[in-house]
């Protein structure tokens, strides 16, 4: 397992200097290039010349990414244009609500999924297997800024059960109880628009593992032994129908995290996602440019854990 992984992790090191080189001359390639932001009708050919000379884009392209590289490696992706923050100090403001909403929003889908998942395929083919994928469809196509926007209005705007932006009520001083509540409602509805379409997606993945699942050897053998149904359900069938389902949200970690941007910018939600929209409409380049290539490590490391709980959930797969 140890080879494994350190073969994996080796094979990821020119994957993300090959993402980093792109994302990189994409940057560079955009209108106004890295300095547009500062850019203006007025500014003359020597203003822009001293702006590119302060922010070292005078030298090559090659040297430029060199010497961005050698810093980043040294956790250093220079500074915020919009605000002169350092740029891991602007992400680390933002990522805490990224991390709460992503977690919780994952969690739920996660376990929807598997129950809806479970069920529809125990009771192919009935009402309620029908109910099931028609709810599906339902979430698998819903924009997710058009789900977000009616949450909004029934909840928000027309029951007033739930706050329709932000992480917590402004100019308001709770104890502890009372902070985590407040909490806990404004999230409530970017969790459940985050989660939707993913749930509906993954309870197809699981349904269609588990009917295959049941249909082996193995699971008709268990049960003219006289087990259990629900011990055949999680110990044989759930444990190997899961499977597929670690490679689908491996394989969807990136589109969570481009949900979450769309999520968090509907509800005003201060996370990494808004932060990234909100960088990308003021052409705050370095921030760009740095979630760029950690989201990109980010997917590479999802795909590794997802490849190591296969030996975690079936002990028959071994990696060597």
């Amino acid at each position: 397992m140890g080879r494994y992984i350190i073969r994996r992790v080796l094979q990821a090191i020119p994957l993300l200097f090959l993402v980093s080189i792109a994302m990189f001359g994409l940057i560079h390639l955009m209108p106004g290039g890295p300095v547009g932001v500062f850019l203006n009708p007025h500014l003359s050919a020597a203003g822009r010349q001293n702006l590119e000379a302060r922010f070292g884009l005078n030298d090559p392209l090659p040297i430029q990414y060199v010497k961005w590289l050698l810093n980043a490696l040294q956790g250093d992706f220079g500074f915020s244009f919009l605000t002169n923050q350092p740029v891991l100090q602007v992400l680390g403001e933002h990522f805490p609500a990224t991390l709460e909403l992503f977690t919780v929003a994952l969690l739920v889908a996660l376990i929807i999924a598997i129950i809806l998942g479970t069920i529809s395929a125990m009771r192919q083919n009935t009402i309620t297997d029908y109910t099931v994928t028609t709810l599906s469809y339902f979430g698998l196509s819903m924009p997710v800024f058009f789900f977000a926007l009616i949450l909004q209005e029934i909840f928000g705007v027309i029951l007033h059960w739930l706050p329709t932006s932000g992480s917590s009520t402004a100019g308001v001083t709770f104890d502890a109880f009372n902070a985590a509540w407040d909490n806990f409602n404004h999230l409530l509805l970017p969790m459940i628009v985050l989660a939707t379409g993913f749930i509906a997606g993954w309870s197809r993945y699981l349904r269609s593992s588990m009917i295959e699942v049941r249909k082996q050897d193995y699971i008709r053998t268990a049960q003219a032994k006289g087990v259990g149904t629900v011990a055949v359900l999680t110990r044989h069938a759930l444990r190997n129908a899961v499977i597929p389902l670690v490679t689908a949200v491996a394989i969807d970690f990136g589109a969570i995290a481009g949900g979450a941007a769309i999520t968090e910018t509907v509800f005003a939600w201060p996370g990494v996602g808004r932060l990234f929209l909100a960088s990308l409409d003021a052409r705050d380049y370095p921030v760009l440019l740095a979630m760029l290539v950690i989201a990109a490590a980010s997917v590479i490391i999802a795909n590794l854990i997802a490849d190591l709980l296969y030996a975690v959930i079936d002990p028959r797969i071994r990696y060597s």
